[in-house]
């Protein structure tokens, strides 16, 4: 079975401190070993008319579905997901399997 990605691309409210936010998801993934990896991102150089004030993306990757579901289900995971849902404007969420057309070298 393929790799799941968990990708957020994120709008965060006005005021919201954006790195403490960070901190949290680093301390939250850092501690879940069904977390393969995570990357996250800032938008570089998108016209703001391609972007409607989204400005950062956070990909996680998982084996497969069911730790992708157990991470859904972790205490911690539902601890952190209220801090990060009150701090965020909009956000756009996608689970999927990947297709890898060039793996990294």
């Amino acid at each position: 079975m393929a790799e799941v990605k968990h990708l957020v691309v994120a709008k965060f409210k006005e005021g919201v401190v954006v790195e403490e936010i960070l901190q949290g998801m680093t301390q939250l993934v850092s501690t879940m070993d069904m977390v393969k990896s995570f990357e996250w991102g800032t938008e570089m150089i998108g016209e703001e008319m391609l972007r409607q004030g989204f400005t950062h993306v956070f990909i996680m990757t998982f084996n497969n579905g069911e730790d992708l579901a157990s991470y859904f289900n972790h205490p911690s995971h539902n601890d952190f997901i209220g801090t990060f849902q009150a701090a965020l404007e909009n956000a756009l969420v996608f689970d999927f399997p990947a297709v890898v057309i060039k793996a990294p070298a």
